[in-house]
């Protein structure tokens, strides 16, 4: 259900809720476990770009996506 998580995050400032380093790491958890390399990536620097201060949880899910696709490349990147 990665979609949902996506656009329930993506929904939030409209309707005036700040994301929040929780809503970010449980929706890419939610990308990862998907199977969704590509857009755990894009999330994770999404967060980068907004200035939203990353954790281990972060860290940790976005290797595992990368893991999961057979991409560990982009996880030493």
């Amino acid at each position: 259900q990665w979609e949902k998580a996506l656009e329930l995050l993506n929904s939030m400032p409209g309707r005036g809720v700040k994301p929040n380093i929780n809503n970010y790491n449980a929706v890419i958890s939610a990308c990862e476990k998907g199977g969704q390399c590509e857009k755990t990536l894009e999330l994770f620097n999404s967060m980068l770009d907004r200035g939203v201060k990353l954790n281990v949880n972060s860290y940790n899910a976005a290797i595992r996506a990368c893991e999961k696709g057979g991409q560990w490349e982009k996880a030493l990147e």
